[in-house]
């Protein structure tokens, strides 16, 4: 069986101990800070983190860009000489052109490398969902599954990755163009937090509004208990520099589910150019998206 590689990029906010631990390289996506652009690496070696959230506390301008079309091509090369395939897990394609890119990137090498396969899957997924995604594919691939087993798994278990987020600064959804101005500011007034999913396209969509931080994320809890499925699959958690909040999560969810693992993350730059400050996201493996919003 020839050998493959399973990778996928940033936008999955995998760090660099699962990167090891998973064997799956992470492609990053170019973020800017007042112009400046850096690398969104597992590692965060550019800009640390916290120092990132401390920038959008403090007013500066951040945005991202999709990885093009030439960036993959040097990237998938360096294994396709290496005589590997590559099963690439992309950022939703609701929320990025990179999938598109990835695509295009791999019809150009097919003739340069007509034996190699080169599978490329939009995830419909972004932050830790799909990291949660790509976690599935590479215990997957441990078992000895092919690319294209691996690659059915992906297609077979991405709608089941459930999203469910808050945000707390609703002048970054304000500044992404998400919501008007006048919205984000009598919103802020009076404490409204948002409560966003991911949906089947792999876009934004708000389901609910709440009064207060701590009534959110409980309410997390609650959708997150509502959809998990009934297996042994981790809730991956992400977190814009907000683990006070995260810790209230593991607490309610231990209630509901104390057997369950959970897994911490930042949100990296690339999402939390656009999620902001202390947004909290939460994953799981579920029978649909929209198990819990349909009980509600």
């Amino acid at each position: 069986m020839t050998d493959y590689i399973l990778m996928t990029d940033s936008g999955s906010d995998i760090d660099e101990k699962q990167v090891e631990e998973w064997d799956t390289p992470v492609i990053p996506i170019n973020y800017y800070i007042n112009g400046n652009v850096y690398e969104n690496k597992p590692d965060h070696s550019e800009f640390p983190v916290p120092e990132f959230y401390n920038t959008i506390k403090n007013g500066a301008k951040v945005s991202t860009s999709a990885i093009n079309t030439v960036s993959f091509i040097d990237y998938f090369t360096v294994f396709l000489k290496q005589g590997k395939d590559i099963l690439y897990i992309a950022f939703s394609s609701g929320l990025s052109a990179t999938y598109q890119n990835a695509l295009s990137a791999a019809f150009e090498l097919k003739e340069f490398y007509p034996d190699r396969k080169i599978e490329i899957v939009d995830s419909k997924c972004a932050s830790f969902g799909q990291g949660l995604l790509v976690y599935l594919c590479a215990m997957k691939k441990k078992t000895g599954a092919s690319i294209e087993e691996v690659r059915d798994y992906a297609e077979q278990m991405k709608m089941r990755i459930c999203h469910e987020f808050t945000v707390d600064d609703l002048g970054q959804l304000k500044r992404g163009g998400r919501i008007s101005s006048a919205a984000a500011l009598f919103g802020s007034m009076l404490q409204i937090k948002p409560m966003l999913f991911v949906d089947d396209n792999g876009k934004l969509a708000a389901y609910d509004k709440v009064r207060g931080r701590k009534i959110a994320v409980k309410k997390i809890a609650e959708m997150i208990a509502g959809e998990i499925s009934d297996d042994s699959n981790p809730i991956f958690i992400s977190h814009g520099d907000c683990i006070d909040d995260v810790n209230e999560f593991i607490s309610i969810i231990k209630e509901k589910l104390p057997e369950r693992e959970c897994v911490v993350n930042y949100i990296g730059p690339v999402i939390g150019a656009h999620s902001g400050y202390k947004t909290l996201a939460v994953f799981c493996v579920g029978e649909n998206r929209g198990a819990a919003r349909m009980k509600n």
